[in-house]
């Protein structure tokens, strides 16, 4: 307020002397009279208009327009009122006055924004030490909300925006809040060197699978840390500003298509409806009830032998979707009897049966029971719903089903046959889906990498060139219940894996992830194959061929089913062996399963 007063007589004088009325207008001491009612009148006006009671060191446009507002408003009723009084000032020393004034009340109060952008910068400066110098890939809306949201030093945006890359021409040398666009990707290696970059920032989940492959490959080449960020165009607007980075993981280096459920597909078999998932606590089952949960099945029932997994489970889906009915039942799919209680309480309309030993080396060393459980429990699940008119029955199968050398891969092959021989004689759908490994689940190799570079290595890898194809857990299971929604019963749909991945390629990839070097910080060893382990995986076996679907993500066997005499004939013999040994039950299942290979090992009997 002092200053405002001063400011008032300062402005008029000032005024006065460039309008060179000075002389005319300070030629009695009334104008002393006439300026502290301008200086009332500014002081009321200005309390008006909140100038007294503004935090000035967070002011913004807003406060400036206020700041003219109040003016120009004190000047105009300083001018009424004294010219009530009959009092007289040149129109044009108001005029001059209340620029000045503007300049005088506005600048005094800039100041303090000055000294705090002054004051931040200094910490800053010090906080910029902490963060990591980074480069962004992509000049687009999601580069953009990145280098905006690190400028502003948003905790889930860590990093210090220094350049950017774009592969568009006519964004090279432009700047995105400030930070320039000095190349395109092919430049990111040697940026990188220029800038002394720590972090790289991929934000293009817009682009293609090529494209995204071939920058994560370049980035990779680096010893940066390695970020990406959603694409903002696919998120609400209130969640926008909640993003965050995170690790690029072996799912973006892979590069492949994210799937999108075809509600329209799976709506007539899901929606409102009762759905039975076997082994639903484990990495399939599990997503396969997340998946489904979108297209609003009347009741979940979730069965697993493993209470934990499926309780946690059941509160996370009870969280996400209030609508849906989530009910968790414990027990095993080799008890029928339990297995019964369930079909009979539940009266499901759809079971997808993922339940399964699937650990290929420790189901070569217990044969007997991988043909229980995957062989038998299969076929207690499949009689089940034949019995209570089930409408559909997904088995889960895997590629280790094709010409397998694994227990594991024969009794899934097995249980393909089981299903295909009761599709021709049920009115319920049977059908199988066949696929390769999935990322992160519970037998994935990623979690055993990511421990051993933890521990400092080395990471083993049974070959130099063992292959596998891989797909992620969400897409698998988006693509299994889309197959569903396609069967008509007896087929094998088989999903398209891409192509295989070689498995010490993917231990490079996580080490280089883990902002690391093979093998100066961690050394892959070769440790030989487990039994039962091929060197390549197949989706097909050799009189095989597939048809194309309305999918192209997903096709169909043209295998011949199993005769209905022979299956029974096969589950008779491996009943038998169940209480034998384990070197009777391995003969055996090589007799049933012709395309099966016992391996060296298991026939010594180790």
């Amino acid at each position: 307020m002092l200053w405002d007063i001063a400011a008032t007589f300062l402005a008029y004088f000032l005024a006065s002397v460039l309008t060179e009325q000075v002389g005319e207008v300070f030629a009695t001491h009334e104008i002393y009279f006439l300026l502290g009612v301008a200086v009332v009148v500014n002081l009321i006006v200005y309390a008006i208009f909140r100038l007294y009671n503004s935090l000035w060191e967070y002011a913004s446009i807003d406060e400036v327009l206020r700041i003219v507002m109040a003016v120009g408003l004190g000047t105009l009723v300083s001018a009424v009122v004294l010219w009530i009084l009959g009092e007289w000032i040149p129109i044009r020393v108001y005029f001059v006055a209340m620029f000045l004034m503007i300049f005088f009340v506005g600048g005094s109060r800039m100041l303090f924004r000055f000294a705090r952008s002054k004051k931040h910068s200094f910490h800053r400066a010090k906080q910029d030490a902490d963060r990591p110098r980074t480069l962004v890939v992509g000049a687009g809306e999601t580069g953009s909300l990145a280098i905006s949201r690190m400028a502003s030093q948003d905790p889930n945006m860590p990093g210090m925006p220094i350049i950017a890359v774009d592969d568009n021409p006519a964004k090279l040398g432009k700047r995105i809040h400030g930070v320039r666009v000095m190349g395109a990707s092919e430049d990111i290696l040697d940026l990188v060197d220029r800038f002394d970059i720590q972090q790289i920032v991929v934000a293009i989940p817009s682009a293609g699978i090529e494209q995204r492959k071939r920058i994560y490959g370049i980035c990779t080449q680096t010893d940066c840390s390695l970020r990406t960020l959603p694409n903002v165009r696919e998120l609400r607007v209130d969640e926008i500003n909640d993003v965050a980075l995170r690790e690029v993981d072996v799912a973006d280096l892979l590069g492949r298509e994210e799937v999108v459920l075809n509600t329209r597909l799976v709506c007539g078999y899901i929606s409102g409806k009762t759905v039975l998932v076997t082994g639903g606590g484990g990495s399939i089952g599990s997503e396969l009830c997340r998946q489904m949960c979108a297209v609003a099945p009347r009741r979940i029932v979730i069965f697993d032998m493993y209470e934990n997994d499926a309780y946690l489970l059941k509160n996370e889906l009870a969280r996400e979707y209030d609508d849906v009915e989530c009910i968790v039942e414990i027990g095993s799919v080799c008890d029928i009897d339990r297995l019964g209680e369930v079909f009979k309480k539940y009266r499901p309309a759809a079971v997808f049966h993922a339940a399964a030993h699937k650990h290929v080396p420790l189901m070569e060393m217990c044969p007997r029971e991988a043909i229980n459980n995957n062989v038998f429990g299969t076929l207690n699940a499949v009689m089940l719903a034949h019995q209570f008119d089930v409408d559909r029955f997904i088995f889960i199968s895997t590629d280790k089903a094709v010409n397998p050398t694994s227990v594991m891969g024969a009794t899934k092959r097995m249980g393909e046959m089981i299903v295909q021989h009761f599709a021709q004689k049920s009115n319920t759908v049977f059908a199988a889906v066949r696929f390769g490994n999935v990322l992160g689940s519970g037998g994935s190799v990623i979690p055993i990498f990511k421990k051993q570079i933890a521990n400092g290595g080395p990471v083993t890898v049974t070959h130099p060139d063992i292959e596998r194809f891989f797909m992620t857990i969400p897409e698998a299971s988006r693509l299994v219940i889309q197959a569903g929604g396609m069967a008509e019963g007896g087929e094998v749909f088989i999903l398209d894996m891409g192509d295989p991945v070689k498995i010490v390629d993917l231990a490079r990839s996580l080490i280089t992830l883990s902002g690391l070097r093979t093998p100066e910080d961690i050394a892959i060893e070769f440790v030989g194959l487990r039994p039962g382990e091929k060197m390549y995986e197949e989706l097909l076996m050799d009189e095989e061929n597939t048809l194309p679907t309305k999918m192209r993500s997903i096709m169909i066997s043209t295998g011949k089913s199993v005769g209905f005499e022979e299956v029974e004939e096969k589950l008779g013999r491996l009943r038998a062996i169940i209480d034998g040994t384990d070197e009777e039950a391995l003969a055996v299942l090589e007799e049933v399963v012709p395309t099966y290979t016992v391996t060296k090992n298991e026939k010594e009997g180790v």
